[in-house]
């Protein structure tokens, strides 16, 4: 089958990428997109928070370390943002036959919010999963957690020149949302593949390629 032909047997899927600090989400993401293209497959590249116009404006406010917001808060602008970027962007994009590839999704979610903020209480997760219960008509069909170990991504990571107002937080936190990435695998091994993100770019980016079957 050549490149055109695959592509337009392709049904448009939607695929996020989650992990920790410093996993390499950036590179990996930029070499998927690159494959998808050699391969005649359209799509649309976008993140969250983020993604539209409105969850960009409150990406700046979730991301900007002079805010200090009640968790509660943070909670609720991550779905405000979501639905945002859900309604103008994702599914437009994959009612046009195209696929969405999504720099996090609601895994981080859960491990940042469910897990970072709340440690995990059962009562935050029940209340984190009745939002996406009832705000999140669209769930990924491939979810591709990058697994890092936490001390090595925050290495990577504090190289960057300046932190935003979750990367400032402790290994501690970020302890936290590798338990709730952890979680999340657990809960859904189906949709979410486990891919070891050490060793060279074009290796991971194999095992993605291979984890997502295109």
């Amino acid at each position: 089958m050549n490149t055109s032909a695959k592509a337009q047997s392709q049904t448009p899927k939607f695929i996020s990428f989650e992990g920790t600090e410093g996993v390499g989400k950036t590179t990996a993401i930029d070499g998927f997109c690159r494959y998808l293209t050699s391969q005649g497959i359209e799509h649309v590249r976008t993140r969250e928070p983020g993604g539209a116009d409105v969850a960009e404006v409150v990406r700046e406010i979730l991301l900007n370390k002079n805010n200090t917001l009640h968790d509660d808060t943070e909670l609720l602008l991550m779905f405000a943002a979501r639905a945002d970027h859900l309604h103008k962007t994702i599914l437009p994009a994959l009612a046009a036959g195209k696929w969405v590839v999504c720099d996090r999704f609601i895994d981080s979610t859960v491990a940042y919010q469910g897990f970072g903020r709340f440690d995990g209480d059962a009562a935050a997760l029940h209340k984190i999963e009745l939002l996406i219960a009832n705000f999140v008509p669209r769930l990924p069909d491939v979810t591709l957690w990058l697994d890092l170990d936490v001390a090595t991504g925050m290495a990577r990571a504090a190289k960057r020149s300046q932190a935003d107002r979750f990367e400032s937080l402790d290994t501690s936190f970020f302890d936290r949302v590798y338990q709730g990435l952890l979680h999340q695998f657990n809960h859904a091994p189906t949709r979410i593949r486990r891919i070891d993100a050490i060793g060279e770019t074009d290796e991971v980016l194999a095992r993605i390629i291979g984890a997502v079957g295109v």
